[in-house]
């Protein structure tokens, strides 16, 4: 046996048909109980409950209980970020599925990654801070620069308490429609929590579609312009 990363494992478990549309299912960023998961993989709740132990024991999923039920959610921002890029992957080599509907321009315009904003918007967001050097290349990652903490913090994020978690501050994320670079990390999590503080935006109920008012898109568009 080869030594090294088992990416077969890896690739076993969020190949197969049902655990992969429990992972999607997930992407909103929303804990969902194993019933909830098993009808998005359409599958029994025995069935299910066999996929999320071993997801969970690959550490892909983590889960808590609250009074009888279960809740999972995937375990970091890591796993999000390797989803995302699958999904650019795939559409990129045209392995989509047939189902197609009226949601579909809308996820692509603006939509929630795990847990920060993706899409269209989110895309330019990123070129917007990456132009301004808001957001600068350190070595294979990314940092938050002087005038960027200037720049969250006139908006209302606090950076210094984004500073004292164990996230990331700033990481790149490939987007699966845009197919290019929007923003993850504790710093993406902020915006998009600000522009739901500020009104500008919400969630579809049961989808991953973030919705910005006529107001909060020019807004949106008016800092983060060119």
């Amino acid at each position: 046996m080869k030594e090294g990363p088992d990416i077969a494992l890896l690739g076993s478990l969020i190949g197969d048909p049902a655990r992969a549309n429990m992972l999607t299912a997930l992407m909103s960023g929303k804990a969902l109980t194993a019933s909830e998961l098993a009808a998005e993989a359409g599958v029994t709740a025995q069935t299910a409950s066999s996929h999320l132990g071993k997801l969970e024991t690959a550490g892909l999923l983590r889960q808590r209980k609250q009074g009888r039920h279960r809740y999972f959610s995937l375990a970091d921002d890591e796993v999000g970020s390797v989803l995302e890029a699958m999904m650019g992957l795939a559409a990129k080599r045209g392995h989509t599925r047939t189902r197609t509907g009226p949601k579909d321009p809308a996820l692509q315009k603006a939509r929630v990654c795990y847990n920060h904003l993706a899409g269209e918007l989110g895309v330019r967001m990123f070129d917007h801070l990456m132009a301004k050097k808001h957001v600068v290349a350190a070595g294979d990652s990314l940092d938050l620069s002087k005038a960027g903490r200037e720049f969250a913090c006139a908006f209302g994020i606090d950076i210094e308490a984004l500073g004292n978690s164990r996230r990331p501050l700033c990481k790149s994320c490939l987007d699966w429609s845009a197919r290019r670079t929007h923003l993850a990390g504790g710093l993406g999590t902020a915006f998009l929590n600000r522009f739901y503080e500020l009104g500008w935006a919400k969630r579809q109920a049961d989808s991953r579609v973030v919705t910005f008012t006529a107001n909060g898109e020019k807004r949106f568009s008016d800092l983060f312009a060119g």
